[in-house]
């Protein structure tokens, strides 16, 4: 009796839910008036709640890019867009690496101009960016793998940091994509899409300032980081054939300062109670 009662009573709402969304069943004119004028308040109210959403949100924007207009003046980038310093990037590995890094530094180098291989050989990370920032370089790039897997980045600008902490996946070398074309020495043109927030606004300068800021577009190159949903894509073509290689990152940490495990200070990292949701994303 009472599983029939609760279906009497869902049956008995069901009228009154469509007549909600659709007044001209009612047959009364008086109610089906005053049902029409609630319905349009109704609108009118989320109308204006999305105007007063829509406006606070180009108000934090327009006070979050004069805030970024400030910070970059005075950042760790500014030398590097106020065109002071060339970039010269380092690259090197792991400790002990296994050969499956050497094919996608390869092809790294010849992704980013002005860069050099330098063989860890047993030396601490320290001392590699000690080394690094005294030969006038500007960033140093650390490939980390496992059990023959290419699995994390370290991105490391010099000499004052900071420092990103990358988890790599979906490697794909240039020989092994189909009708892959073949790089030229020119300097290619970078396209950063959808760092939009104020930690992929800082993240996307950081990326930048791996490349020359003078672009050859007679070469037709172009190098692109597309974030989307926090996924990092790379790809690197020449006119629309592409050249390799193809990865994708996940920014895991942003730490001030250079490579530091013991007492570095970590200004953004990826933790589980940050959330995992689908809707939630950070750059």
């Amino acid at each position: 009796m009472a599983k029939r009662k609760e279906r009497d009573d869902d049956a008995d709402d069901a009228p009154r839910e469509s007549a909600r969304l659709r007044p001209s069943i009612v047959k009364d004119k008086t109610k089906r008036s005053e049902l029409m004028a609630k319905l349009r308040r109704e609108k009118t109210k989320e109308k204006k709640k999305r105007i007063k959403e829509r406006n606070k949100a180009e108000e934090e924007a327009i006070a979050l890019g004069e805030e970024l207009l400030q910070d970059e003046e005075a950042d760790e980038f500014a030398a590097h867009f106020n065109r002071v310093q060339t970039p010269r990037v380092l690259i090197t590995t792991c400790p002990h690496p296994h050969k499956v890094v050497y094919p996608f530094i390869g092809e790294l180098l010849c992704v980013i101009p002005d860069a050099i291989y330098y063989r860890r050989a047993g030396y601490p990370l320290k001392k590699i960016v000690e080394y690094a920032t005294n030969g006038d370089f500007t960033a140093m790039i650390v490939i980390h793998e496992n059990r023959n897997r290419i699995n994390g980045m370290l991105i490391i600008s010099l000499p004052e940091g900071p420092t990103a902490h990358f988890r790599v996946s979906s490697v794909v070398l240039g020989k092994k994509i189909k009708g892959h074309g073949r790089p030229t020495h020119h300097k290619p043109e970078l396209i950063l899409n959808n760092f939009d927030t104020r930690l992929g606004h800082r993240l996307g300068r950081m990326i930048a300032s791996l490349f020359p800021q003078d672009p050859q577009f007679r070469g037709r190159r172009s190098v692109t980081f597309h974030n989307q949903r926090d996924f990092i894509f790379f790809r690197h073509h020449r006119f629309i054939q592409e050249c390799g290689p193809r990865f994708t990152l996940k920014l895991m940490s942003i730490q001030k300062g250079t490579f530091d495990t013991k007492h570095g200070e970590f200004e953004w990292i990826r933790k589980a109670s940050l959330g995992n949701g689908r809707k939630q994303f950070y750059l």
